[in-house]
């Protein structure tokens, strides 16, 4: 479902209502007579929706988190927000950039448009940008030929499957997050997909070697072993680019979840 244009054609709708109560049926109404009920909930229901169109579309957007492919970051049911400024202001709908504010940086937790069905949003950590070599081999992540440094940490729990996660703490760019790998998982890429730009990846059993286009980004989940992301079906345009996620604002199985986002 595209809720944008779902709220576009309601405003479009409820703005063509009040124009035309205003510039034209008021004035042939009696002074005191009733609005007619098109009227009177078209008309207020305008700014309302232009509110939230405004700011939905300039401002933040609300994302809730289905998967867990970005534990222990986001947790399946977190309510997210995100800011649609960041990397640009964009025409709604269409997506198109007209003011250019800034752009991905390694370590951001982006949202994007699935590049196999832009229908869909996804969220994934910003790994590699236009022009680098990105590196997954037997789970070490290299960027340009330098390793990315991790620290181990104490394992994570995943509490509604009962098994333990290798966790570490990783820095890409600015960023310091942590990240989880499963011991008996394989290190291949078991289900890569022929996506556009391929031939810029090498896959072998110890995983992948990328080197991305310009204009892409390379994304990838904090749980490593469950996730399926850029190594599996390639880059995100920069037209796909929805905003940066940036604030956890509720939780209703965590409520100590709100505020946190690391």
């Amino acid at each position: 479902m595209n809720f944008a244009l779902i709220l576009f054609i309601l405003l479009l709708v409820s703005g063509a209502i009040w124009a035309v109560d205003v510039l034209i049926m008021r004035k042939r109404r009696a002074p005191d007579s009733k609005d007619p009920w098109w009227v009177e909930y078209g008309a207020s229901f305008f700014p309302v929706i232009l509110l939230v169109f405004v700011l939905r579309s300039f401002v933040v957007e609300p994302f809730k988190i289905p998967s867990g492919s970005m534990i222990p970051t986001l947790l399946v049911g977190d309510f997210i927000l995100v800011n649609k400024y960041t990397y640009g202001i964009r025409l709604p709908i269409i997506n198109k950039k007209i003011v250019d504010v800034g752009s991905p940086q390694r370590g951001d937790v982006m949202v994007f448009r699935y590049p196999e069905d832009p229908s869909l949003d996804y969220i994934k950590r910003v790994v590699g940008l236009p022009g680098d070599r990105v590196a997954y081999q037997n789970k070490q992540l290299t960027i340009n030929g330098q390793p990315v440094a991790t620290t181990p940490v104490e394992d994570y729990l995943h509490p509604e499957r009962l098994y333990y996660s290798k966790q570490y703490v990783a820095r890409l760019g600015e960023v310091e997050h942590r990240m989880l790998n499963d011991e008996d998982a394989p290190a291949f890429i078991p289900d890569a997909t022929r996506f556009p730009n391929r031939e810029n990846c090498l896959y072998n059993n110890a995983g992948v070697i990328c080197t991305v286009p310009a204009g892409h980004y390379f994304m990838m989940g904090d749980n490593r072993d469950n996730s399926r992301d850029s190594r599996a079906w390639g880059f995100v345009p920069e037209e796909n680019i929805v905003g940066k996620a940036f604030f956890i604002w509720f939780n209703f199985n965590d409520l100590k979840r709100i505020g946190s986002f690391r």
